[in-house]
């Protein structure tokens, strides 16, 4: 295993994306220096900011142990999961099946079950105009994504087998399941899954960190926050 001497840099807000990568350093055990991006504020659009992460969005990190032992930044979530796991040699199988097994569930999280429970939110939650088609558009389309990971687990403790980087992209869109109008005990392979999961002492870990700095405002009623993450152009 590779041994990390000098802290990765994380750039980090709590949030689903933001929490797939608390998870994983937790699990892999390396050390990790954290650095709030208060989205509601707008740290995002800092110009030091842009420079790790040029489409504004959180998570990003800085590795001061890149490739040839020069730092390297990485942006995008799922993009930073792979990264570590094929550093540290973690998470991610060696085998091309395997491999293949658990980056096709990525991005079916980075594709689906992430873009489209955060449409469920936005219209059903802050969208100023509660508009009843959108809102049954993607509360159907998270029911139907729901299913699909319900019966990707029947049979399987994890998503692709054995536990991987593709359970701790998923798990931290489970944690608003009642906000998504999601009942889980409709799904019981997720349920199990997901109660699992928590029970996982660096999951409930990297789920817990910035819970304070998140308590600090209500994204449904700071309109100015919502100035800030919505309708950018």
């Amino acid at each position: 295993m590779t041994e990390q001497t000098k802290p990765i840099d994380l750039y980090y807000w709590p949030t689903p994306n933001g929490w797939k990568i608390t998870i994983l350093l937790e699990e892999l055990g390396v050390p990790y220096n954290l650095h709030y991006i208060n989205i509601g504020a707008g740290d995002q659009f800092k110009p030091e900011f842009l420079a790790i992460s040029p489409n504004n969005k959180m998570p990003a990190i800085v590795d001061p142990e890149g490739p040839g032992g020069e730092p390297i930044s990485v942006f995008e979530s799922g993009a930073i999961l792979l990264y570590l796991a094929r550093k540290f040699g973690r998470y991610l199988p060696q085998d091309e099946r395997g491999r293949v097994e658990v980056e096709q569930w990525l991005m079916w999280q980075m594709g689906g079950f992430g873009p489209m429970l955060g449409q469920n939110h936005h219209f059903a939650v802050y969208a100023p105009e509660k508009i009843e088609y959108a809102i049954k558009r993607y509360r159907d389309e998270t029911h139907r994504l729901y299913g699909v990971l319900n019966k990707a687990l029947e049979g399987r403790d994890y998503v692709a087998g054995d536990y991987s980087i593709a359970d701790m992209a998923i798990v931290g869109w489970v944690v608003s399941h009642e906000r998504q109008a999601i009942d889980l005990d409709e799904f019981p392979n997720v349920k199990r899954w997901f109660e699992a999961l928590k029970a996982r002492e660096a999951v409930a870990t990297g789920l817990a960190i910035g819970k304070d700095e998140r308590a600090r405002f209500d994204l449904s009623k700071d309109k100015a926050a919502q100035s800030v993450l919505f309708n950018q152009r």
